[in-house]
């Protein structure tokens, strides 16, 4: 029965068409590479995972640009004490380096040549003044007797000159005297005006030749000048900033803020002082003075410093952080993250830096997000994650430079307040 049944089947089997048996083994292959197909697609078109990065949301914000210089401070009044009269040191009336008032004594002459010459003046004053009294007197007589006829007129007129040679003779040693006395009182030196003084040149005993021997110099403290150049090219721009806008008054109008060798920002700040009337033509520069206040005398002389000018003022600048910004020949771009949440370059314009960030001129606008960290791993389109971090420094206030040096220094931006 077995056989029966398995002879009924082959039977079957071989009373198929053979184009039906054809279509089925064609639709089995069909379906088999289309399988793999599929499968080597998928393996070689893989899904990638979001790039996990950090962006800030960029925002416009007020900006003042500034251009530094190396400065150097310098006294306003700066006096070289030195004797009118030559003779021997005697006496140092004050400390090195101490503060000064006005009309402090400062050195003491011997005065004993210069009493000795007032006196011997004096008496010759007197003998010439008692010969003057005798031709007055001879002068007074010859004239009622000339009128009698009884002197000559040449006698007369010798009385006459002999009384004017006289009072002549009385007016120059009274000159002398003034003149001795005048010496006598530059025996003792006092300061012209208050101030620092330096170390004195001159110890007593010495003997100091007049107007010849530097004793010591005298220092104004407060205020304090700052003298710096301006190169050629900057100076057009440095005198659009210094025009002063109306109805500003002229203690707030673009002050000058003084940095210190240690980095830090001086108290105060200065104001124009001085503007040369010609540019050195060897250098190309024109010297400019800023004066500043100095109670504290925390400037000295001689200080080198550097002085921030302001320049430029944006009111809606961008700034993002230095490490956004990609730079290959000259060029600067960063990667923004799109709607999509996809990596998008973009190509910036930026010529300053406010400390570590970037003032962008143009190529980003308020609200955009840009990558600051992980711009290593992107690729233009690629999906990221973005995690949104503060920009640090936003709104501070700290020493900035620029990306370009000029000729004379480098500039500088700070945002205000």
């Amino acid at each position: 029965m077995t056989s029966a049944f398995g002879n009924a089947s082959r039977r079957q089997v071989e009373n198929v068409d053979p184009w039906s048996r054809w279509s089925c083994t064609g639709l089995l292959v069909f379906l088999l590479v289309g399988t793999c197909g599929c499968k080597g697609n998928a393996q070689s078109q893989p899904i990638l995972p979001a790039t996990e990065v950090s962006v800030v949301e960029v925002q416009a914000a007020p900006v003042t640009i500034f251009d530094q210089y190396v400065a150097q401070t310098q006294a306003p009044d700066t006096i070289e004490i030195r004797s009118q009269v030559t003779g021997l040191l005697e006496r140092q009336a004050f400390a090195d380096g101490q503060q000064i008032r006005k009309g402090e004594l400062l050195y003491e002459i011997d005065r004993r040549p210069f009493e000795a010459q007032v006196a011997q003046i004096k008496a010759q004053l007197a003998q010439a003044e008692a010969s003057l009294i005798n031709a007055q007197q001879n002068l007074a007589r010859d004239t009622r007797l000339v009128a009698e006829n009884f002197v000559s007129q040449q006698a007369y007129d010798n009385t006459l000159a002999q009384q004017r040679s006289a009072a002549a003779v009385v007016a120059a040693q009274k000159a002398l005297l003034r003149n001795a006395i005048l010496n006598l009182g530059y025996t003792t030196i006092r300061a012209p005006r208050g101030g620092y003084i330096s170390a004195s040149l001159v110890k007593p005993g010495a003997v100091i030749t007049a107007q010849q021997t530097l004793l010591t110099t005298l220092y104004s403290s407060d205020p304090m000048w700052v003298s710096f150049s301006v190169s050629e090219d900057k100076l057009l721009e440095l005198q659009k900033t210094l025009q002063r806008p109306p109805g500003e008054s002229p203690d707030q109008a673009n002050p000058f803020h003084v940095w210190l060798s240690d980095g830090s920002e001086y108290n105060f700040p200065g104001h124009l002082n001085f503007v040369d009337a010609a540019i050195d033509q060897k250098s190309g520069t024109l010297q400019i003075r800023v004066s500043v206040p100095n109670p504290d005398r925390v400037l000295r002389p001689g200080l080198f410093v550097r002085v921030t000018v302001p320049s430029l003022q944006e009111r809606n600048a961008i700034r993002i952080p230095q490490q956004a910004v990609q730079e290959l020949q000259g060029l600067k771009s960063v990667y923004v993250v799109n709607s999509s949440n996809k990596a998008e370059p973009r190509q910036i314009e930026a010529r300053y830096r406010v400390g570590s960030d970037w003032v962008v001129d143009s190529g980003l606008t308020p609200g955009e997000r840009v990558v600051v960290e992980g711009t290593g791993k992107l690729r233009p389109g690629a999906p990221v994650k973005p995690a949104l971090t503060a920009q640090d420094g936003q709104h501070s206030s700290g020493e900035v430079s620029t990306s370009s040096a000029s000729k004379q220094s480098p500039a500088a931006a700070r945002p205000p307040g």
